[in-house]
């Protein structure tokens, strides 16, 4: 490095931090939930897309809050063991900071229930890292087979 100029010495040395890495991560699939989806314009409830190829996807809006709301994206499978959807993933959309927060992947698998109570933080930054990481991943292969929001059906909730 000694013959490089300041400026791209500075610029090898200066990588995202692991937590600047995750904040983009969050950043992207804000930007890639709302292009596919566009989930800040639809109601609480829960709709269908058939995609053009693969799995029909569901994706339930399950609360909203006026800077908030909360989303499952599953697949039409179900888990033999528990009869919930798998795989599936919980996230949390910020509209004001335009981020998009995956809380869990699968049914029931909060990081406490994954984790325990009192996990290292090396271990719970971790985990958020590979959910999220798995996110970006599963929605690329989403817009890959087409789902979208103009493919976008409202079905009757299970819930209500």
């Amino acid at each position: 490095m000694a013959d490089m100029d300041p400026i791209t010495a500075h610029a090898i040395v200066q990588r995202p931090s692991r937590f600047g890495y995750l904040m983009g991560l969050y950043g992207a699939n804000y930007w890639l939930l709302t292009r596919l989806f566009g989930p800040r314009a639809l109601a609480v409830g829960r709709y269908r897309s058939q995609g053009q190829a693969g799995l029909p996807l569901v994706v339930e809006v399950l609360e909203r809050a006026p800077f908030t709301t909360e989303l499952r994206l599953s697949y039409e499978l179900l888990d033999e063991l528990t009869g919930q959807p798998d795989p599936s993933a919980h996230v949390r959309l910020y509209s004001d900071a335009r981020l998009a927060e995956v809380t869990a992947c699968y049914f029931g698998s909060r990081l406490e229930d994954v984790l325990g109570r009192s996990a290292p933080a090396a271990t719970v930054f971790r985990h958020r890292l590979q959910m999220n990481a798995f996110f970006a991943k599963w929605l690329d292969y989403l817009d890959q087979c087409g789902h979208s929001r103009f493919g976008l059906q409202s079905c009757a909730s299970e819930h209500a």
